[in-house]
């Protein structure tokens, strides 16, 4: 039985606490799982009492005994524990050196009080060993022991309630209802005669104690009735911390994982001769132990296998119940937590579980930012391929963004905070973070997005229609500037009023789906317009720079072929003054239509100019002498410079055809009469 007790020593005769021995005791009892499901005996008494000898037929342990045919030298020396054998609950038995050991000398009474503080402050159950001949005797061993165990007391501020269980050796043939009035009258007295402090000056005995009594024979003269007495008192240690056991009523417990962190910090503060606040020990206690294994939790979740493949899966890719899984992870290790510092004070606990909770919160927090990051991108990537299947349906643009964003904005709302139907939920239950800004980030990011897709389709669109406009205008403009007729200008107007009205109508039709502001709106449909007006103008300008030799083409139309279109058959008898008179006014119609732009109704007299100037009789050479030359300005007087009739700002029109044909005529270009031959 002695093999499974893992007896140790505790402390040693000059004081040094086994931290390590106390150490591997816990972890070889596996103490730490037992809770408060745990007892503490320990045992006093003179030396050689058969303190141990008493204890290894209680408990089954296995503590060195006196070899009485040796003599009645100490061999208890400092304290030893042991794991009681074959008791329900866990029962740790502490035996200590015997209170009048001669070996200690003058020592004797520091150790002895310092001993004895101990066990009262770690033990539930402390039985007292005395000799049955030394009840009622002033001078008896017992004496000073238990005024030891009184003053000691007063040291223990709110001290646990201590079972006091008398064990009165070589019981004689004394009944029993005889001794215990008088051993209690003695125990009564010492307590009356110890010093208390003012606040336990009327406390009474049973306030630090519960006492009781039992007797035991002879061990040496009767030790078959010895160890029948024994095996009845072992008895009532079984379930001895359950309500109405031996210490049913104790107080102020040190959860189990905290117990041998707990006796090392009592024998220091002993051995520095401190008073013991044990209620404040208990907080000490608490907070270390919570402390540990919050440590502990945080470092085991930390190597986890299951959070460390989450954390790595989710840097790559969103996965899927992300926040399910990692609440499932936290959860497992809060729950450890709970069950291992249950017993500790509770506001101890409930403060380290959420600094435990908090540095968690701090480990995960990059993974939970990552899969935020997914969430956004897959509710971006949601809105660009939506808006781009809702333009393809041909709805409006400003309806698709507001469908298409809602829609984005209600997937990464539903993604984030739904627990139980989302496949890629983000949100865990122990904090609310919140995701506010990388919703407001999504929200510009798909607006700017909805701006660059709008500014392309606006781009398009307005491309679209000038590409309409210059396919409705420059082919027929080229066609009437080919052979320039007196209507050419009016079937422009015409064509352009009539294209650009269609192609404006159009146009706004198609805005109208992009809900853009009237500002905007009016500036797009203005520049159409004005493309519309400066394609005509180019067109003009393009054909006027070839004016010469649609001049020339007509001169030789009506100089060579007759009425019908033939070829002239030359008799001789032809009138070719009149002919060429003829053709010359023609080619002078051709340039008074390409001399200038006329996009308005308005009047000029440019033909009757040309005509005047150029047709008369006259001699040209004289009238250059004259002070005004109408073919000598840049512009006609019913077109002002940098404008044109229909008052739209504009180059000068034409100046570069006007030029050419006045040096032609003066001479100042070679090649004789502009539209001779």
């Amino acid at each position: 039985m002695g093999d499974e007790c893992y007896t140790t020593q505790l402390i040693d005769r000059d004081g040094v606490f086994n931290v390590e021995g106390l150490e591997q005791f816990v972890k070889a009892v596996r103490l730490a799982e037992l809770g408060l499901s745990y007892a503490v005996v320990s045992i006093m008494g003179p030396q050689s009492s058969g303190k141990s000898t008493l204890l290894n037929h209680l408990f089954g342990t296995n503590f060195k005994e006196m070899d009485a045919f040796k003599g009645r030298d100490q061999i208890t020396k400092g304290i030893w524990i042991a794991k009681g054998v074959g008791i329900e609950p866990f029962t740790i038995v502490m035996d200590t050196e015997g209170t009048d050991a001669r070996e200690r000398g003058e020592d004797n009474t520091a150790f002895e009080k310092q001993s004895a503080l101990f066990a009262l402050a770690i033990s539930d159950i402390v039985l007292i060993n005395m000799w049955c001949h030394d009840i009622g005797r002033e001078h008896a061993a017992n004496r000073p022991l238990l005024k030891t165990v009184f003053q000691v007391m007063m040291r223990l501020f709110s001290p646990r309630k201590t079972k006091l269980l008398f064990v009165i050796r070589d019981q004689t043939k004394t009944p029993m209802e005889l001794l215990k009035p008088v051993l209690m009258e003695d125990i009564q007295k010492i307590w009356d005669t110890v010093y208390k402090p003012q606040a336990h000056r009327q406390t009474a005995l049973s306030e630090f104690f519960s006492v009781e009594v039992t007797a035991l024979s002879s061990y040496e003269e009767k030790e078959e009735q010895f160890k029948a007495q024994v095996a009845l008192l072992r008895r009532r240690f079984f379930h001895s911390i359950a309500p109405g056991g031996l210490a049913g009523d104790r107080r102020g417990v040190i959860p189990a994982s905290g117990f041998s962190f707990s006796a090392q910090q009592i024998w220091k503060s002993i051995r520095e001769n401190k008073d013991l606040d044990l209620p404040a020990h208990r907080v000490m206690v608490a907070t270390i132990r919570c402390e540990q294994i919050a440590n502990e939790k945080l470092s085991h979740l930390a190597c986890d296998k299951d959070w460390l493949e989450l954390e790595a899966a989710v840097q790559s890719g969103p996965v899927s119940g992300f926040g399910r899984k990692l609440g499932s992870i936290i959860d497992a290790y809060l729950s450890e937590y709970d069950m291992e510092t249950m017993y500790f004070d509770e506001g101890v606990r409930t403060t380290k579980r959420q600094q435990l909770e908090s540095r968690i919160l701090h480990l995960v927090h990059p993974a939970f930012q990552a899969m935020l990051g997914h969430l956004h991108s897959k509710a971006l990537n949601k809105f660009r391929s939506d808006l781009e299947q809702s333009l393809k349906s041909g709805k409006g643009f400003a309806a698709s963004v507001r469908d298409c964003s809602q829609s984005s904005l209600l997937e990464f709302d539903e993604g984030f905070a739904d627990h139980s139907h989302h496949l890629s939920d983000v949100a865990i239950k122990h904090v609310n973070w919140d995701a506010s800004k990388v919703r407001e980030k999504l929200h510009h990011d798909i607006e700017a997005h909805a701006m660059s897709v709008r500014d392309a389709k606006l781009s398009e669109l307005r491309d679209s229609y000038q590409k309409q406009v210059t396919e409705a205008l420059a082919e027929p403009i080229e066609s009437l500037f080919d052979a320039p007729e007196q209507d050419s200008w009016p079937l422009i107007r015409k064509l352009y009023k009539c294209e650009t009205v269609n192609a404006l109508s159009r146009f706004a039709n198609s805005l109208s789906g992009f809900e853009l502001d009237q500002a905007t709106c009016d500036k797009m449909m203005a520049e159409l317009k004005d493309y519309a007006k400066s394609l005509v103008e180019k067109k003009a300008r393009e054909e006027a720079g070839k004016v010469l030799i649609h001049m020339k083409d007509r001169f030789s139309s009506i100089f060579s072929y007759d009425k019908y279109s033939m070829p002239r058959v030359w008799t001789g008898k032809e009138d070719i003054r009149t002919l060429t008179k003829e053709a010359h006014a023609a080619a002078l119609k051709v340039l008074s239509v390409m001399a200038a732009i006329r996009l308005d109704d308005k009047q000029d007299n440019i033909e009757s100019i040309l005509n005047s100037t150029l047709m008369d009789g006259l001699d040209y050479r004289k009238s250059l002498e004259a002070a005004a030359d109408p073919l000598a300005s840049s512009t006609w007087e019913e077109f002002s410079v940098g404008r044109f009739g229909d008052g739209s700002k504009k180059k000068p029109s034409i100046p570069s055809s006007k030029q050419l044909l006045h040096r032609k005529l003066t001479g100042t270009v070679t090649g004789g009469c502009l539209l001779h031959g």
